[in-house]
């Protein structure tokens, strides 16, 4: 591996920000190609620290760092990324149901998402069915993902998935749902495709709702 990737991959880990900003706007210069730089320096580093989230060795600050961290040079890298026609793992459309106003764990999730190589449109918190309908069409989504903190708001992940289903978008689309008191049990109630339980498996869901 070339040693910017590598440098770029670190820095990723180790949630330095300038640092990756500089790797990356290095290995621009140096010929690099923008979707290996993506994949091998900043998908890489976003699955192991996913890895070590999961194993315990990470916690929510470290991945929120790392994630931070792989934005900064991602910002760099999408103008050139858009040039060399990469390929998008799909698009997601993403935010806090109607009521709700948490929103650090759909923060994470976006960008650990963003880090796995999906385009995100991220409509932020207290968002009505009406204007995940809207995005959904406008963009053309894949999947809506939709995070709930509170037990009152939760029952608008139903409201808004029926919504979808009046909106004729139903098939079109996986609709994946999280947050704290959200579990396997009502996300398959409600009728949604998916469910995570943490931002690192929210990647691994979003990938296997697009392959089947």
């Amino acid at each position: 591996m070339d040693q910017l990737l590598k440098d770029i991959y670190a820095g990723v880990i180790d949630g330095q920000s300038a640092l990756v900003q500089e790797k990356v706007k290095d290995a621009l210069a140096s010929g690099l190609n923008p979707g290996v730089i993506l994949k091998e320096g900043m998908i890489a580093a976003m699955r192991e620290v996913g890895r070590r989230f999961e194993e315990g060795e990470f916690y929510v600050p470290e991945m929120l760092i790392a994630a931070r961290a792989m934005q900064s040079g991602l910002a760099l890298l999408k103008p050139h990324l858009q040039e060399s026609d990469v390929k998008s793992a799909g698009k997601v459309v993403i935010g806090t149901v109607k009521g709700d106003l948490h929103d650090i764990g759909k923060n994470l999730v976006a960008m650990m998402l963003e880090g796995a190589g999906f385009e995100i449109y991220d409509l932020g918190t207290d968002v009505t069915p009406q204007k995940f309908i809207e995005t959904a069409r406008s963009v053309d989504a894949d999947i809506i993902a939709m995070s709930a903190l509170l037990t009152t708001t939760m029952t608008n992940m139903k409201v808004t998935i029926d919504a979808l289903a009046d909106a004729g978008l139903r098939s079109s689309l996986k609709v994946m749902v999280g947050g704290a008191p959200i579990t396997d049990q009502y996300a398959a109630q409600i009728g949604a495709d998916g469910y995570a339980v943490d931002a690192s498996r929210a990647v691994s869901v979003a990938k296997s709702l697009l392959s089947h």
